[in-house]
């Protein structure tokens, strides 16, 4: 007898293990299964991780820089071993915490390679052991994995993708960064701030394009002048490995091709939905190229069958799937939850300086019909910016001028991945400028700035 679930997940990862958890909340029988570490790509091998190493070339950029703050620290150096060691822990003490989560909620966890074989019917592969599991419901939270170049695909020893990128046994002398979104952006923040020679290849016109074009505009400002080569409208024809490194032919913005010797190579070129033989074909469930189609609850064409996350498409976000599979759950529990859209997710760079942004850009904005206000505050004319030497940067709003609602906030700077929630909970109140206006932010904080935004849009700002 195959053992019975109200609710199966394939996949650990921020949507599979939360939807686990709040199935269980709500009283469900609950089994996941994962082929490789609790809690996934993102915890693992993604925002967890990579935001251990962000910290210490962060700590490591304040070190050399000592004397801008009164302080001495002579002969810096680095353990790059350490510096791996300490982001491997961090994932490992939090693989540990989801671990027990999976334990107080009462989950079955199943180790192992999980497909579907019809409906309602799950089974596992663990080495030569094969588990059959049945569920009502079954939800694919699957994830994705890096692309790969067609014509070069990744070795680990001078090709990387964003996993060997994170346990580098030798730090690059000369890196090439193929692709400037935000992993691309972070990767290159980060090796460049521990003293490797940076090049950005970008197809685009501009780094950083799903971001408000001032801001991808002050970012590549920002990169040059810590030293980072930044290429955009180029594109990378041929990359060939040698012993001592990669030659890069790239196709500049004048068309000319020039041929580059870098050490190793970073390929940031997007992602790849994990939803090959997972037994979607036989049970006819609906993709579109690659990627699941599901509603807003998270329901695919074929009863009893959801998925969350990547596997579904952009944008590709661990709070986005954390939160699909929140609702994607209460709708199974018959809870009634609102559905699932994309219209308030924030996006986060956490390179330096960091960018965060939610909602739409002014460009976007005025596309969709949209009379607009926009305004912008810099951080030099924040106190507590200059005092904390973080005087690059600015804050930028965009309302509706009709109706005075917040359509979106832009922001580059220290600190501003934390700041943007306060945009996002307006945006999710649907808060209007007059609010804003009115609310005291405490002095001095970072946050005045995003007051002064909005005070700006209205051509009210104070400080500047």
């Amino acid at each position: 007898m195959a053992d019975t679930f109200d609710l199966l997940i394939l996949g650990s990862g921020p949507g599979g293990y939360v939807a686990a958890i709040r199935a269980s909340q709500l009283g469900l029988k609950v089994g996941i299964v994962e082929r490789e570490r609790l809690g996934g790509i993102c915890l693992n091998w993604g925002c967890i991780p990579t935001k251990a190493l962000l910290r210490t070339s962060e700590v490591y950029h304040y070190m050399t820089h000592a004397d801008a703050y009164g302080l001495k620290a002579d002969n810096v150096s680095f353990d790059l071993g350490k510096i791996v060691d300490r982001s491997r822990k961090v994932a490992g003490q939090l693989n540990a915490g989801v671990k027990g989560l999976m334990k107080k909620n009462k989950v079955q966890v199943f180790e192992g390679v999980g497909a579907l074989t019809g409906k309602g019917k799950l089974q596992v592969k663990q080495g030569d052991k094969t588990l059959d599991l049945e569920a009502k419901h079954i939800m694919i939270a699957t994830g994705a994995r890096a692309r790969d170049l067609p014509f070069a695909k990744a070795d680990g020893k001078r090709i990387w993708t964003y996993r060997h990128a994170m346990v580098p046994e030798v730090m690059p002398t000369k890196l090439l960064v193929i692709g400037s979104g935000a992993i691309g952006v972070e990767f290159a923040s980060f090796y460049n701030d521990m003293g490797a020679d940076v090049t950005i290849v970008e197809m685009l016109d501009r780094i950083l394009p799903v971001e408000d074009a001032e801001v991808s505009e002050f970012m590549h400002k920002a990169l040059t002048k810590q030293g980072i080569k930044i290429l955009t409208k180029s594109g990378l024809e041929k990359l060939e490995t040698g012993a001592n490194g990669v030659t890069a032919a790239i196709k500049g913005a004048d068309g000319k091709v020039t041929s580059t010797e870098f050490s190793h190579a970073i390929v940031a070129i997007g992602i790849v939905p994990n939803t090959e033989n997972i037994g979607l074909e036989a049970l006819g469930v609906e993709t579109d190229r690659g990627h699941i189609k599901v509603d807003g609850y998270g329901r695919t064409n074929v009863e009893g069958i959801y998925a969350i996350g990547d596997v579904t498409g952009a944008p590709w976000l661990a709070h986005k799937a954390s939160h699909e599979g929140i609702v994607c759950v209460e709708q199974i529990a018959g809870k009634n939850p609102h559905p699932f859209e994309t219209w308030n997710i924030p996006g986060c760079t956490y390179s330096r300086p960091q960018v965060a942004s939610v909602g739409f850009t002014e460009a976007k904005a005025k596309e969709a019909g949209y009379e607009v206000k926009a305004g912008k505050f810099p951080f030099i004319g924040n106190g507590k910016a200059i005092a904390l030497g973080e005087a690059e940067g600015f804050v930028k709003t965009v309302f509706d001028a009709k109706t005075g609602e917040l359509l979106g906030a832009h922001m580059v700077g220290a600190e501003v991945t934390e700041l943007i929630q306060g945009y996002v909970i307006a945006r999710q109140l649907e808060t209007t400028e007059h609010e804003l206006m009115e609310t005291v932010f405490a002095h001095p904080t970072l946050s005045e700035m995003m007051h002064e935004s909005v005070l700006s849009s209205y051509n009210r700002a104070i400080h500047f």
